[in-house]
């Protein structure tokens, strides 16, 4: 069996036992903080609407998801607003790994997303943005929130693919002379401009279509990953991913469709859809951050040893 370069269980670090204790002290208090301030913004009782005077969108009056509308309260729908704190954990432990990432000297064998902990940081920033998004949607059921909320959808798949092409393409060689220019910035770069003119031009575009084709070009390059010889990423994440997003579209779908609970039930189909797409964009992010390398001499013994088998040694 092919061995990663190095045994230091730090190169991929997958696993939540191997994180340092302030990571997870980062993300699940700054959820508890935020949980706060939003259970007080909730609770408050403006004398007018908090929403007056914002364009509505069409869900206020026609609402596509089961969840009951409170039109007069903070948080209009409340399940699908407070769901999608679990899009903002996800973006708070990838800041805190991308931190720790860039604190810590690079790792022989580490992979190219712990070596570019620039990738993790807008990863998760746009788990953030989306959580912000989607949960201004879903609390006030305005034009703007949706058009906020459907353009932050993308924002994350669009960093899951700058991340693969920098694995892919991590330098460009610039000119006559071997000078090589990292490709990060240029795609974090592309990300933000992208996610900008998709959040201006939201209306003008089919967010099916969208969606759809961004989720396809993420799965592309999950499957072809699998197939460099050189590198070694952990499939059980690809699987959990795929999993999860598919128990979202089922859990989404029953909910449209008035079949899974009732409109003032806690547990809402769409509040799943949240929380079931927010793993499934960790356990991606997770399958690109477990990727080492493979130490050539061993890949080349391994290689060997595949094609023509093992040879009894030669007699005296």
């Amino acid at each position: 069996m092919i061995q990663p370069a190095t045994s230091d269980p730090e190169v991929s670090a997958t696993r939540a036992c191997e994180w340092p204790a302030w990571i997870h002290a980062f993300a699940w208090g700054t959820l508890l903080l935020l949980t706060l301030v939003l259970g007080g913004i909730s609770r408050s009782d403006p004398s007018r609407n908090v929403w007056e005077g914002w364009r509505e969108s069409r869900e206020l009056r026609r609402p596509a998801y089961a969840e009951r509308v409170h039109i007069n309260e903070v948080f209009r729908t409340r399940s699908n607003t407070w769901s999608n704190l679990a899009y903002v954990l996800v973006g708070l432990y990838v800041l805190a790994i991308g931190w720790h990432d860039l604190r810590r000297s690079s790792l022989s064998g580490a992979g190219y997303l712990a070596k570019t902990p620039a990738l993790s940081l807008a990863f998760g920033l746009a788990c953030c943005y989306l959580g912000l998004g989607s949960g201004l949607f879903h609390a006030s059921l305005t034009r703007f929130g949706q058009q906020l909320d459907v353009a932050a959808m993308y924002a994350p798949l669009l960093t899951l693919i700058a991340m693969n092409v920098g694995c892919w393409v991590p330098r460009l060689k610039i000119g006559r002379r071997p000078h090589y220019l990292p490709t990060w910035p240029i795609s974090v770069g592309v990300v933000v401009i992208t996610s900008l003119l998709l959040l201006i031009y939201k209306w003008s575009m089919s967010s099916t279509t969208v969606l759809g084709s961004l989720i396809a070009t993420v799965a592309v390059f999950a499957s072809l990953n699998r197939f460099r010889s050189s590198r070694k990423l952990d499939a059980r994440w690809l699987v959990w991913s795929s999993a999860a997003l598919t128990a979202a579209v089922i859990c989404r779908q029953l909910d449209l469709a008035g079949r899974f609970t009732g409109p003032d039930a806690w547990l809402q189909g769409h509040a799943l859809w949240h929380v079931l797409t927010s793993l499934s964009l960790g356990s991606m992010y997770l399958y690109n951050r477990s990727e080492v390398t493979i130490a050539p001499d061993l890949h080349l013994q391994e290689k060997r040893h595949s094609t023509f088998g093992h040879q009894p040694a030669p007699h005296a």
